[in-house]
Parts: structure tokens; C-alpha cells; sequence
């Protein structure tokens, strides 16, 4: 399922990224990778702030939406 339907406070595992190949190679700068366990610190309309490998990131809907948990 995509990053977007996960609800606050819940974590999950990294199980695909999808998009273009810019996309993925900067979210893997980011600390998004296969097996990485993500939290969902808040959501507002699909939007989220995560937090990954001790950091909090904002990430866009569709960009959420491309990141399979």
C-alpha cells in the first residue's frame, strides 16, 4: 500500500519506490530505501511529514502515493 494510507504515529517498512529514476535516486539521498522503517509524524490532504533514519521529512502526495509500504 502507498506511504499515504499509513495513519499517524504508525510505522511500516520501505517495500518499493516507484516513478522516474530522478525521483528515486533522490529520495534514496533522502534516506528512503527498500527495508527502511518509516513513521508518520502528521498528514494533512496526503501530505506528510515522515520520519526516516532519525529525520523528519515533509513528502508530497504524489510523492507519497510512489513509495509502497
Amino acid at each position: 500500500m502507498p506511504l499515504t494510507m499509513l495513519n499517524y504515529g504508525e510505522a511500516a517498512a520501505i517495500k518499493r519506490i516507484g516513478g522516474k529514476e530522478e525521483s528515486k535516486r533522490f529520495l534514496k539521498n533522502l534516506g528512503f530505501t527498500v527495508g527502511e522503517q518509516v513513521k508518520i509524524i502528521a498528514s494533512n490532504n496526503g501530505n506528510v511529514i515522515v520520519q526516516v533514519k532519525d529525520s523528519r521529512i515533509a513528502v508530497s502526495r504524489g510523492i507519497a502515493n510512489k513509495i509502497m509500504v
